[in-house]
Order: C-alpha cells, then sequence, then structure tokens
C-alpha cells in the first residue's frame, strides 16, 4: 500500500508540511509513503495534440498510490492557487469527458484522499464563518468529480505568528494517520450512510409530528390537510439538514 502526500504551498516547510509530514510520518510500518511539491514542477494545461512530461509524472505517481493527502493553505477564503491550478491543469487526466461535456469519473475512480488546510483566522471566528470552508469544498468538488472517496478533513486556523504545530493538531494528524493506513474498500461508509439516513429521516417525522400537533385545531381530522402539513414541514426540515450536511459541515477548528 503507498500513500502519497500532495503539498500545494508556497512554502515547503510551512505549517501545512508540517501536518501533511506528521500523517505521512505516523503511517503503519509497512506502508509506503511519497511527498510531492507542487512548487518543484512547472505544471502547465494539458494538451490533447502535446505531450506534457510533467503530468505524465504526476499522474504516474498518483496511479500507484492508494490514498492521496492534499495539504494547501486558504488565503482570502479559497484554496491556494498552487493547488488550485494544479486541480486546472490535471482535469483531463481526473475525468472523462462525455460527447455533450459532461465529465464522469476518470482512471482514479475509488481511491481515497484525505484533505488538509489552514488559515490565519482565529478558530472561534472559523467556527462561525467557515473561512476555510470553501478550501474544502473546492477541493471535495474536483475529488467527487474524479470519484475519489474522502476520508476526512484536517484544519489549523488562528496560523499568524504560528512556527510549530500544536499538540492537539499533532494528535490528530497521527490519528489519521492509522485511519489511512488500513487499505480501503471501494466504498467503505455506505453502510454508515444508510444508518445516519435512517435516524434523520427518524428524527424529522418526530419534529414534524410535534409540530403538527398545536396545528391539530386548524387542521382538525381532514386527511389532506394533515398530509399537506407534514409533507411541506418535513420537506423545509430535510432541505436544511441536507443543506448543513452536503455545504456547510466541515471540520473548523
Amino acid at each position: 500500500m503507498k500513500i502519497l502526500g500532495i503539498l500545494g504551498s508556497h512554502q515547503e516547510h510551512g505549517l501545512n508540511a508540517q501536518m501533511l509530514a506528521e500523517v505521512l510520518e505516523n503511517v503503519d510500518p509497512d506502508v509506503e509513503t511519497e511527498t510531492i511539491y507542487l512548487e518543484n514542477y512547472d505544471i502547465t494545461p494539458h494538451k490533447y495534440h502535446e505531450k506534457n512530461a510533467v503530468l505524465d509524472e504526476l499522474v504516474q505517481k498518483m496511479t500507484e498510490s492508494d490514498v492521496w493527502v492534499l495539504a494547501a493553505p486558504t488565503y482570502f477564503r479559497e484554496l491556494s492557487g498552487v493547488m488550485k491550478n494544479f486541480f486546472d491543469c490535471m482535469r483531463p487526466k481526473l475525468v472523462y469527458f462525455k460527447e455533450n461535456g459532461d465529465t464522469i469519473p476518470g482512471q482514479f475512480k475509488d481511491k481515497h484522499y484525505l484533505s488538509i488546510t489552514s488559515c490565519y483566522v482565529s478558530p472561534l471566528e472559523n467556527f462561525l464563518t467557515g473561512v476555510t470552508d470553501e478550501s474544502f469544498k473546492t477541493i471535495d468538488r474536483v475529488m467527487t468529480a474524479a470519484g475519489v472517496i474522502k476520508v476526512g478533513e484536517i484544519v489549523l486556523p488562528g496560523t499568524f505568528g504560528m512556527k510549530s504545530l500544536p499538540n492537539s493538531k499533532k494528535k490528530l494528524c497521527q490519528k489519521y494517520a492509522k485511519k489511512i493506513s488500513i487499505r480501503k474498500r471501494k466504498d467503505d461508509s455506505t453502510l454508515k450512510r444508510y444508518i445516519q439516513l435512517f435516524f434523520m429521516i427518524a428524527l424529522m417525522a418526530l419534529i414534524t409530528m410535534g409540530i403538527q400537533i398545536p396545528l391539530q385545531s386548524v387542521i382538525t381530522n381532514n386527511f389532506w390537510l394533515n398530509y399537506l402539513s407534514f409533507t411541506i414541514i418535513f420537506f423545509v426540515l430535510l432541505a436544511c439538514i441536507l443543506h448543513f450536511v452536503t455545504f456547510v459541515k466541515h471540520r473548523r477548528r
């Protein structure tokens, strides 16, 4: 098994590099690791009529790896340009294009990835405003399009003036190191998601029925009014929860 670290930062030994190194140094002894520092490569877009030796080299390293650890800082609420340029140039390698321009997962389908980012703002501000959310969402969008499966996220806020990792983040990196050391099935979270969905629906149904109790004086025992109110309340709750789970829920501190 092999784990590939991909560092998309301007600093080769900065805090994101330290988090990446902490993960890779704590994987199981029998797991092979390698780190790519993107700034060392002249990465240019893939052109169909030309060979691109740099992209071919990176593709080879990514193909040989089972798990990717993607580490890049957050600048101005967005993923660093180094990592974003890498994603943009690698696009034709990550996905296949259909005749109508839609994309489907490419050659890396069913691999796994771990995301790492950092930002200057305090843990409280990042928790309240989600400064690093867009960085994680950008990584997730690219990896989802490529069919790569998410393992988790590590975020380090409050990095202004910080020189070394806090012990709490070292422990979190070590925890994920053990997690990614185990060879994954194609998608080993399916059962977990079904269980989460069951409890989500059960909770929403309970809340919906609770909201309907004060409305009984208005809807009485009319079946269609009961059905309509239940459907509307349930839909609103479902939309809110799905929005939170899909677009908001990211590690923020």
